[in-house]
């Protein structure tokens, strides 16, 4: 699993800021005005042993780490930007037409109905297979029905700031045989109001009964 975290200390940030911008550089090129050598090669050698810079015969460069971290952080001021999630979700139905919704155990919105998803992962081969390993995970279920229907951004916002944003995979599949736990419920579609739900689930619900080929939505909710 790869982890991002902002490089605090200002020589650390100097030599990733030169790096940022050419290919390669020498060891006079990446020290900070009225740093003492010492201390200059002490961090330089922190950010080798994490990767975040490598020494090649043309000179040194931005290691994997480094470049990986260079793509997720603003210029100006080197720090790791909020990223939006990425998920996909499951629009799960059963023969009689009734919505699977499950209840969430953990923030944020603990307590609250909203529909089976997961983070997407790096090494999903597909968005398809992100779908079917999400099936697997949270239903215990092999399903071959399972079909992309849509994409959608959510945003929360408290007042004008963006508190939170997800662009979420949509897929529908139905299903009669699952196992369902205390967390679970079959819901007939026209009482899912009655619940209380996550941002844009009835909105998500909605939508995927078109049964267009494939939809985009933007949604807005207040936090």
């Amino acid at each position: 699993m790869i982890e991002q975290t902002s490089i605090e200390h200002h020589i650390q940030r100097y030599i990733i800021g030169v790096l940022m911008y050419q290919k390669y550089a020498r060891f006079r090129d990446m020290r900070p005005k009225n740093t003492d050598t010492n201390l200059y090669s002490y961090h330089l050698k922190l950010l080798q042993k994490r990767d975040y810079v490598v020494r090649t015969p043309e000179g040194y460069t931005l290691g994997k780490n480094g470049i990986l971290y260079v793509d997720r952080v603003t210029t100006s001021t080197l720090k790791v930007r909020t990223q939006p999630k990425i998920i996909v979700m499951l629009v799960v139905q059963n023969s009689n037409g009734d919505v699977l919704l499950y209840r969430r155990e953990r923030q944020p919105f603990t307590g609250l109905w909203t529909l089976p998803y997961g983070k997407l992962h790096l090494d999903d081969e597909t968005l398809t297979a992100a779908a079917h390993r999400e099936a697997r995970e949270k239903l215990r279920h092999e399903n071959n029905t399972i079909r992309h229907s849509g994409d959608c951004y959510i945003r929360i916002k408290d007042g004008q700031e963006t508190i939170m944003s997800t662009l979420v995979h949509v897929f529908r599949m139905e299903a009669d045989d699952l196992e369902l736990d205390d967390r679970q419920k079959w819901i007939r579609p026209h009482k899912i109001a009655d619940y209380e739900l996550a941002p844009a689930v009835e909105k998500i619900i909605a939508r995927s009964f078109f049964n267009d080929p494939y939809f985009f939505e933007e949604f807005e909710e207040a936090w």
